[in-house]
């Protein structure tokens, strides 16, 4: 055990962890959006879709802490990797420098951390329905009807104001951590780094614009139905 943590503390070690951990992150980033995209297919759709989950039993728990510890260590090697970045550079860039840091790749720590706090919220939300209570009330009695807890909480302003400022959170994480898994993996090359640069905008601005929809779907949805 002590040589993996030896490992971890490495340099190399620390790259690889943030790259398998992303990835895994990534991962399930993109299959929280298709699930959560069922809501476009109506309430019948979404409910079956959380009664086939709720179904898991202690199984979603299990992937539940799992990806929670994933994250986790995800940040945790980040922080650890930021500092010794920094001990290794006592003396600070050239302003010039910095300026041309985009500013995705200068707030990456903000924004892991901050994703993080986010899906603390959103699992007290959702999940354990400890916030928002009133909203999370009209999924009923048996806890299925989860279409109508979505609408009635991202019909409210300050809620989905929320849920988007975090997606935009996401979207620059995304972009510069993609664009620094292609990097870990070697892919840095003058003819090559332009295209990645692009497919890692892309694969963020679908993930984090997905999720944006999901959030404005009630308000739009609602505002069809009164027309």
């Amino acid at each position: 055990m002590s040589w993996l943590c030896a490992f971890w503390r490495s340099s190399i070690g620390g790259k690889l962890t943030m790259a398998v951990t992303g990835l895994l992150l990534f991962g399930f980033v993109v299959a929280h959006l298709l699930g959560n995209l069922q809501l476009l297919g109506g309430q019948e759709k979404l409910n079956a879709y959380a009664k086939m989950l709720h179904d898991l039993g202690s199984l979603l728990w299990v992937a539940r802490i799992g990806l929670l510890l994933i994250f986790v260590l995800h940040i945790v090697t980040a922080i650890r990797l930021s500092r010794s970045n920094r001990s290794a550079r006592p003396v600070q860039y050239a302003k010039s420098a910095t300026l041309q840091a985009s500013f995705a790749s200068r707030s990456m720590l903000f924004s892991g951390l901050s994703l993080l706090g986010f899906v603390i919220y959103h699992l007290l939300h959702f999940t354990l329905g400890v916030v928002h209570v009133d909203e999370v009330a009209k999924k009923g009695a048996d806890g299925h009807d989860v279409y109508s807890m979505v609408v009635a909480s991202f019909s409210k302003a300050p809620v989905a104001a929320a849920y988007i400022a975090f997606q935009v959170l996401l979207f620059f994480h995304l972009q510069h951590g993609l664009q620094s898994f292609a990097q870990t993996l070697g892919l840095h090359h003058a003819r090559y780094t332009p295209m990645i640069k692009s497919l890692a905008f892309l694969l963020a601005l679908v993930v984090a614009g997905g999720n944006i929809l999901v959030v404005l779907y009630p308000s739009l949805w609602l505002a069809k139905g009164a027309a």
